[in-house]
């Protein structure tokens, strides 16, 4: 089977990872008194639209919770199956990423807008896991959820 087949980029297969999107880790949270940033509000918009956000912040080491849920600090310390990893994370920095996303095994990983790593998608794509890059989770959201 080819890899290529998990780097979604049609509509129909965006609209399946939203809609199977129940359980959503966020690599590269922010915290509250970041609001005003992506990173803040798309994940704060996902929660009160009734999904299941995990934050798993790279920054704010003292931080316990985010959006009054429990920070992990990496993905393979979570407990239970993710749906979808959606990372906050220049893309140059994906790479650092990989091994912690790969021992997890979400279903797929969502590039935020603006953040593109052929490489890194590629690798992930191998692994059966499905891939968007460069959109906004939270303007599909709405597009798309059910």
């Amino acid at each position: 089977m080819s890899y290529e087949r998990n780097l979604v980029e049609d509509e129909d297969g965006i609209r399946a990872v939203v809609r199977g999107s129940k359980r959503v880790a966020v690599l590269g949270i922010k915290t509250e008194q970041q609001s005003g940033q992506p990173a803040f509000y798309v994940p704060e918009y996902l929660a009160h639209a009734g999904v299941e956000v995990v934050p798993v912040p790279v920054y704010f080491p003292e931080v316990t919770h985010i959006l009054e849920r429990p920070v992990f600090r990496r993905l393979v310390d979570i407990p239970g199956e993710i749906d979808l990893v959606d990372v906050f994370r220049r893309s140059e920095d994906i790479e650092q990423h990989l091994e912690d996303i790969l021992a997890k095994k979400p279903k797929a990983v969502w590039f935020q807008s603006g953040i593109r790593n052929d490489t890194a998608a590629r690798k992930l794509a191998e692994a059966g896991i499905q891939v968007v890059q460069d959109r906004c989770l939270m303007v599909d959201h709405r597009r798309y959820r059910a």
